[in-house]
């Protein structure tokens, strides 16, 4: 089963437009961007934006083409060498620019970006590109304070290069997409620094606002809640940082005007037509995208098409949903159905709509069809056993919120679909929410093949460099740490049960913190940091716990999370974007103990939350403690189970269940794939439905 389509509401913030925005497209007041010097620089990894936009493109890719895509993952991996960072580091500060004014800094980025906009020359461009990444970086030490490291100049590089960067955690990324964004917005480019959420969009904005002012480059943020003409000057900028949803939610709406499929009695109430003409577009153009947490962006989450919808009236009544619920409880596993835990599947058997209830009366006709009850039945179930409160929902302001898995954080304004929403509102006993109509959909893996440059930043890159490659043609650029790696990985342990797990949790944190050192607990859901936190509880201790409920709060909790002694329990760190600042005495104690308790589905996670210690060389030590019961390790071999729990094969078992769940959540995302492309080629170019 694919993963049941989120959509958002649309009625609230549909902008009217004349016309797509695209990758050719010139921005206002800006003329038109001549990228053609990227071509050199990029070579296969520039886009022609004719191609791009012609959403067959891969049907048209030749046997070569289609057999490079199907290459072992290893192949679009690449290591930088260290020679080439040393190299360019060495011709940056051969240039002298410390000493010139602030005038004559700009004045030399000029220069830079005249020269590449001629005729590719590799030697030439080579030059004018690293003095265009020296004046950027000079300018980073005069407004921001920071000069940047060589590693982070051949981020850069490797970015304005189409490619995705791999750094490992606390290597200042943040400031390697504002070097990259910096170059490219001189050179006329329209740049989207894309993050994995608002807060993240927000912040590194007004971290990178100095850089982008020194140079006169405009520049704005897009967050949700904003109005349409606000997000319409802030993508006008130069540089726009936001988050992958809103960006994508934001195209859909203006597919949606320039097909001239938005409604008009919304467009009227919105006040988006005036004077009888259409607005402009809310995004201008598709020049060049810097995903950061690309994994997380590009993958972890194009599992889920992007949905623009609006109320409408249901087709579930309150009394169908009831029927339906109390109907699924009724039924017995094994007799009326059957669940495929791993791959998130209910299988009914021909007994099941035999056990349950009549239909309430009042209904409409079309329930009284066997197919039409079997698929709302086979939701119900869904709903009762496949989603969990605090793990996949909360329960907030007594309302259903959706929690996004991959970063734990709310999704307030996302719902499920085909009644699955109304089913679990209805399982909770909460007041129900209207239905939705579908107006637009686009999955992440079709939208970000429209720039004309698409290039990412993330640490774990690696593992899925196959998929970056087949689906985006992005390759991974493997770039080293700044400092040697010095935090130390101590022996994994699996104890019984979750229960001895939380008690062996307690005493290597409380221990941990004893010395001095800070301690991180990751946890995969909300259910289990509070978990975790009661077994604190009952030895006096109060931890601070980071989940859904504390999204607010995130920025300072995780900050203060380096203080001596500190114990932290956060869901997902993955994604958050925060440091864990660590003061001297923290440092002298043995850093930040990192403690994982439980693996999750993809390795990359699990280094994601590992490489929170340690960084930038820092002392850190990181240790796994599961159990046997975890989830993660329930669709293994009873006998493998076994011996987990007498703590042996850890390494082989979570071997074996991480590559069952990275496939079927790969053959997920093909799905959706697949569903996007067929959907595509019913509608045609009749609507935006693709």
């Amino acid at each position: 089963m694919s993963e049941p389509v989120i959509s958002g509401a649309g009625d609230a913030a549909l902008g009217a437009a004349a016309a797509l925005p695209h990758a050719d497209a010139p921005v206002p007041g800006r003329g038109p961007a001549d990228l053609r010097w990227l071509r050199g620089l990029a070579g296969s990894a520039f886009r022609r934006a004719d191609t791009l936009r012609d959403e067959r493109a891969d049907s048209r890719d030749g046997a070569f083409e289609r057999a490079l895509r199907d290459l072992p993952g290893w192949l679009p991996v690449r290591s930088e060498p260290a020679a080439r960072i040393a190299a360019l580091a060495s011709a940056i500060d051969a240039l002298g620019l410390r000493d010139c004014p602030d005038e004559q800094v700009a004045q030399r980025m000029a220069e830079a970006m005249a020269s590449l906009r001629q005729p590719p020359s590799g030697p030439r461009h080579d030059a004018a590109l690293t003095l265009a990444l020296a004046c950027a970086g000079e300018a980073a030490r005069r407004r921001l304070g920071l000069w940047p490291h060589p590693v982070q100049f051949a981020g850069a590089r490797v970015l304005i290069g189409g490619q995705l960067a791999e750094m490992r955690t606390g290597e200042g990324k943040t400031l390697v997409a504002g070097l990259a964004a910096t170059v490219m917005a001189a050179s006329g480019a329209q740049v989207h620094v894309v993050s994995t959420n608002d807060y993240l969009a927000r912040r590194d904005c007004e971290e990178m606002a100095p850089l982008f002012g020194f140079f006169g480059l405009g520049f704005g943020f897009v967050i949700g809640g904003m109005e349409p003409d606000a997000r319409r000057l802030a993508y006008a900028h130069p540089v726009c940082y936001v988050s992958g949803k809103e960006l994508v939610f934001d195209y859909l709406k203006d597919r949606l005007a320039g097909h001239g499929l938005l409604p008009a009695r919304v467009a009227g109430l919105q006040g988006f037509v005036r004077g009888g003409s259409a607005a402009a577009p809310l995004i201008p153009a598709l020049h060049f995208a810097i995903v950061d947490e690309a994994d997380s962006v590009l993958i972890d989450e194009a599992r889920t098409p992007m949905i623009l919808s609006r109320e409408a009236p249901g087709l579930h009544e309150p009394a169908l949903l009831a029927w339906a619920i109390t109907g699924a409880r009724g039924l017995r596993p094994d007799v009326h159905y059957r669940l495929a835990l791993a791959a998130r599947e209910v299988e009914l058997l021909p007994a099941a709509l035999e056990a349950c209830p009549p239909l309430p009366e009042g209904v409409r006709a079309m329930w009284q069809s066997r197919p039409w009850r079997m698929q709302l039945l086979r939701q119900a179930l869904t709903a009762l056993h496949l989603f969990q409160r605090d793990q996949h929902y909360i329960l907030a302001d007594g309302k259903v919120q959706i929690v996004d898995e991959s970063t734990g954080r709310v999704m307030p304004d996302r719902s499920w679909e085909q009644g699955l929403h109304q089913l679990i509102e209805t399982k909770e006993a909460v007041a129900l929410t209207a239905g939705r109509d579908t107006l637009a959909r686009m999955t992440f893996q079709r939208f970000f093949r429209r720039y004309w440059l698409l290039a990412g930043l993330t640490g774990t890159g690696a593992e899925a460099a196959r998929e970056l490659w087949g689906v985006y043609r992005l390759r991974v650029r493997r770039l080293p740490t700044h400092r040697p790696v010095a935090r130390r990985t101590l022996p994994a342990r699996c104890l019984p049960d979750a229960t001895a797990k939380w008690q062996a949790v307690a005493d290597e944190a409380l221990a941990a913190a004893a010395r001095g050192q800070a301690v991180l607990v990751g946890t995969r859901s909300v259910e289990a940091s509070e978990a975790a936190a009661a077994a604190f509880a009952t030895r006096g201790v109060v931890p601070v716990v980071l989940n859904a409920r504390q999204d607010a709060e995130e920025a300072g909790i995780v900050a203060r999370a380096g203080e001596p002694g500190r114990i932290t329990i956060a869901t997902n760190m993955a994604g958050r974007g925060t440091d864990i600042k660590l003061p001297p005495a923290t440092r002298a104690a043995g850093g930040l103990h990192v403690i994982l308790t439980e693996f999750h589905e993809s390795p990359r996670v699990d280094r994601q939350l590992f490489g929170r210690s340690g960084r930038q060389g820092e002392a850190g030590s990181v240790r796994a403690l599961v159990a046997a019961d975890d989830p993660l390790f329930k669709p293994l071999p009873h006998g493998l189970r076994a011996l987990l729990a007498r703590g042996h094969w850890l390494g082989l078992a979570v071997q074996l269940a991480q590559r069952d769940a990275e496939g079927r959540a790969w053959q997920a995302r093909r799905q959706t794939l697949r569903q996007d492309r067929e959907l595509q080629r019913l509608v045609g170019i009749a609507g935006p439905m693709t």
